[in-house]
């Protein structure tokens, strides 16, 4: 048994030296068993090297020598010191977990000597008369119980683990040294337990991508503060830095930063340009050159051909029910698969349309050696989609999904070819084949309008066909030579003809229900009964607004989506860039809707922003929060934009058929008659009654338990409308509907 107490607490050096203990110079054996006081608890001292000849170091008297010690503490950072002046008592020996506080300790460390850290392949030895000695013997580190090597080691772990560094050579009390393999172990654990609890929190922090930021690129001079890819055009004094007009427009729209003062950069060219395109992008004659880069071609009949190929591979492909899934394959093997699959079924169904076609692609060939024809038909199948948002509802999806996929450098490298080709433009074309001049011709805007039937006499729609057709005849004969065909100007023409198609239905329903709100209610008089008012909490609104702020929030949300159908095509553009960009990776996470692929959109972005700023340019006021939420669990990845925008016309056309429909349906039904009569007096009253309702629960913040997913921001507001149509069944009016043909809010049936 041990004489020395496994644990020491260290009092006044008076104290200690009157309980110094004389220790017989012959008795050797006993002496191993007391420890001087110069000794930090926990250290072995070597009393069986060459040095001493397995003596304790005595005085002249016999009496052991004992070095004078100062009691100074060691305190942990931030915690309190512990109460000193205790004698030595027998404790038993208490073992500390890594990284905890020592102040519950009966114990304080005496202050170290310091010196200079031995060679690694040498162990240092007891103090003799001042001064250190080294030992050459090997054996001296095995009766120490560790080599110094082990010792660097627990001095390193100690250190980690917040607790005390000691010199080399002197042990903590609770080091492996003297500790039972037990107590080791249970050590082990814990620091094992504690490194993983920190590596947890570090790999939360830096996978949560909604919160991550990574540190700001250096801004290049001359570009703005806010947006960083545009010329700066305002300097605010306040502020101190440079901002471009939508950007200033947005940050100092409200508040006390409404007032800032700013004066105009040297940039008047930019200024001037900024405020062109401004005008022109809320403009119906914007320039047809520029709006003919986002335009795409309309199919031909060989194309149509491999479009209902690519439909019938993708109808049968279940690429996104093997990718995108939680498995602890790999998931570049798994895309490469479900790649090669896909290819193999068009090829199989292209040699079964066309043996001959399909025999020269595909015999004795490799899956790389026919790039250009896989490219060619995703490139179709993008470019439909874009021309006919109604078709491939199911299957553009898994498109889009497999060619993000195609890009990562990994399965890039496994498949060696590419699957990406920009996708074929009216502008592009007429450059490629030198004939931009068919966009400046005086006759292009006859020969690509809409002829709209409404309010005109069949004489009056012949003549606008006939006109059109004239034109399309001059200018496909006026700019035919070698390389640019008759047929191919006309393909052209036909292609902006379908935008304007495409604007008809998607923009001008925006368009009409504005007039609806303008015609049937005032700003600031309210008509009893059609008060556009909202109360929170009350059938459903999460918004407060009284009559003019509720007619001024609904009719800029309107003009906001009036914006975004104008500019669809060019955002349409954009998101496919976004998508499609290898420097622009996406990451799996669970939305609260599944698992989607959060993405950022960068240059949808950017465009959402200068839209948003011409909305607000137009309103006095803008009601209502400015965020958009983009690369987000509300709007994972621009693709998610382009569905959701889409939807637009899907709400409010339903709703303007049945407004058109119910005077017809009136006078040509008695029956139907007396019923509008008895449930809502006349006609207009039940007409009304609908906008009114719409104006009020289509915009008041629902959708929603929270004001991040659904509210007053840009997105919440398409999020609210969806929540009015899911309710329709709910209301008063909804015979109505059904008794006009209304099917529902999908685009099926109209």
């Amino acid at each position: 048994m041990s004489l020395f107490p496994s644990t020491l607490q260290t009092g006044n050096t008076d104290d200690m030296t009157s309980n110094d203990k004389e220790i017989p110079n012959s008795n050797a054996q006993d002496a191993m068993d007391i420890v001087p006081a110069d000794t930090v608890v926990g250290e072995q001292p070597e009393l069986n090297t060459k040095e001493n000849n397995g003596q304790v170091p005595t005085g002249d008297e016999g009496q052991t020598v004992h070095p004078k010690v100062e009691s100074n503490k060691v305190e942990e950072p931030g915690e309190n010191q512990i109460n000193d002046s205790t004698e030595l008592d027998e404790q038993p020996t208490k073992v500390e977990e890594p990284g905890k506080s020592q102040i519950n300790r009966p114990i304080e460390f005496e202050e170290q000597t310091t010196k200079s850290e031995p060679d690694r392949n040498r162990a240092p030895t007891i103090e003799q008369n001042g001064h250190s000695s080294e030992s050459d013997e090997p054996e001296d580190e095995e009766k120490n119980g560790c080599s110094s090597e082990s010792q660097f080691d627990i001095e390193d772990e100690v250190l980690i683990n917040g607790t005390v560094l000691l010199g080399p050579g002197k042990h903590h009390e609770s080091s492996p040294v003297n500790q039972s393999p037990e107590v080791k172990r249970r050590k082990q654990l814990d620091k094992i337990l504690h490194s993983d609890l920190e590596n947890d929190i570090e790999d939360e922090q830096m996978t949560d991508i909604e919160q991550e930021e990574l540190p700001p690129a250096p801004i290049l001079e001359g570009l703005c503060i806010e947006c960083r890819d545009q010329e700066a055009s305002f300097f605010c004094e306040q502020c101190s830095e440079d901002f471009c007009e939508v950007c200033f427009a947005m940050i100092h729209r409200t508040g006390k930063r409404q007032e800032h003062s700013h004066k105009p950069l040297n940039n008047q060219k930019n200024e001037l340009k900024n405020n062109v395109d401004t005008q022109k992008s809320s403009n119906d004659d914007m320039d047809l050159e520029e709006r003919s880069k986002y335009i795409p071609l309309r199919l031909n009949m060989e194309e149509r051909k491999l479009l209902r190929l690519l439909e019938a591979a993708l109808n049968v492909s279940e690429y996104t029910d093997k990718v995108d899934i939680i498995s602890y394959t790999s998931k570049a093997r798994r895309i490469v698969q479900q790649i090669r699959d896909l290819c193999s079924i068009l090829s199989g169904l292209l040699l079964a349309s066309d043996y001959k076609k399909g025999q020269e692609l595909f015999e004795h060939k490799r899956y790389e050696d026919n790039e250009d024809f896989f490219q060619t038909v995703f490139e179709i199948g993008r470019r439909h989609k874009i021309m006919n948002p109604e078709k491939m509802r199911d299957a553009y999806g898994k498109l889009m999904y497999m060619l993000m996929d195609s890009v990562i450098p990994e399965v890039r490298d496994m498949l060696s070819f590419s699957l990406i080709k920009p996708i074929k433009t009216v502008y592009n074309f007429l450059k490629e084949h030198n004939g931009l001049d068919v966009l400046h011709d005086d006759h292009v805007a006859d020969a690509t309008k809409e002829i709209v039937p409404e309010g005109k006499s069949r004489a009056q729609i012949n003549h606008e066909i006939r006109s059109k057709e004239r034109a399309i005849e001059h200018i496909s004969r006026k700019y035919n030579h070698y390389g640019l065909s008759s047929d191919k100007i006309k393909q052209c023409l036909y292609s902006i003809g379908d935008n304007h198609a495409y604007l008809r239905t998607n923009r001008d329903c925006c368009d009409r229900m504005l007039h609806h709100l303008t015609t049937n209610f005032h700003q600031t008089e309210v008509e009893k009964g059609y008060s556009l008012a909202i109360h929170s909490g009350r059938n459903g609104a999460r918004l407060s607004h009284s009559h003019e702020t509720q007619y001024c929030y609904a009719k800029q949300t309107l003009s906001l989506w009036r914006e975004i159908q104008h500019e669809m095509f060019k955002l349409w553009f954009l998101a496919d860039q976004d998508l499609l960009s290898e420097h622009n990776t996406y990451k799996l996470k669970d939305t609260g809707q599944g698992l989607n692929r959060i993405q950022n959109c960068p240059s949808v972005s950017k465009v959402m922003h200068s839209i948003l700023h011409i909305a607000q340019k137009k309103a006095k006021y803008w009601v209502g929060s400015s965020v958009i939420h983009l690369g987000d669990k509300n709007v994972p990845n621009a693709l998610m934009f382009i569905d959701k925008y889409n939807q637009v016309s899907r709400i409010l056309n339903p709703i303007l058929i049945c407004l058109d429909q119910i005077g017809p349906l009136v006078k040509s039904n008695s029956g139907i008659r007396c019923y509008i009569e008895n449930s809502f007096e006349n006609v207009d009253e039940l007409k009304k009654g609908i906008l009114a309702d719409f104006f009020r629960y289509a915009f008041d913040g629902s959708g929603a338990d929270n004001f991040f997913d659904a509210g007053s921001c840009i997105d919440g507001r398409l999020t609210s409308a969806w929540n009015w149509c899911s309710l329709i069944e709910k209301k008063s009016y909804f015979p109505v509907f059904l008794l006009t043909g209304f099917v529902g809010f999908d685009g099926e049936g109209f």
